[in-house]
């Protein structure tokens, strides 16, 4: 089987980066998003987010934000892209921690996130038992819950690329 390439990934996000960062100053400087257009983000704690792990057929990306981190902001389009290129084979999950319902609902319109899984972890207390702290932070799973690699800080086209192609590999 061939894997569906990265670097055509890479090349897609390349053409749209200068539109995306100007999107998100843009953005930045606007009102936001409109937390009533996104559902109630369920609550998740470390026990729950472990389970989902364990049972997991796909790989899985796990990307920890809050609505008012500046670097989740930049790498929220490089996920939002990712996930619409991959998530038929990767599952994509997103905790918003230390955060308000309202802000991360407005967060996740605004950079039109709502394609994949988000829950919120108002305590943040489920990136520390996952092994890491702060926003953000970035995990990739093999199926079953292995965890391959933990991306410490906003994450970048080639970091995402090396990581999915690395858990999609061991599926």
């Amino acid at each position: 089987m061939t894997n569906t390439t990265p670097a055509r990934f890479r090349a897609g996000i390349r053409a749209t980066t200068f539109a995306s960062m100007l999107a998100l100053v843009l953005v930045a400087c606007g009102p936001g998003g409109n937390p009533s257009a996104v559902p109630m983000l369920p609550e998740i704690d470390p026990v729950g987010m472990q389970e989902i792990l364990a049972v997991s057929e796909k790989p899985v990306v796990v990307n920890v934000w809050a609505s008012w981190c500046i670097p989740c902001r930049s790498e929220a389009p490089l996920l939002r892209e990712a996930h619409a290129q991959f998530g038929n084979r990767v599952t994509f999950i997103g905790i918003d921690i230390s955060d308000s319902q309202n802000n991360a609902r407005a967060f996740l319109d605004e950079f039109g996130l709502t394609g994949f899984d988000h829950y919120f972890d108002p305590s943040g207390s489920v990136p520390a038992v996952l092994g890491g702290n702060g926003v953000p932070l970035t995990f990739f799973y093999a199926p079953g819950g292995e965890l391959v690699e933990l991306h410490f800080g906003v994450i970048d086209e080639r970091a995402l690329a090396f990581n999915l192609d690395e858990i999609m590999r061991r599926s």
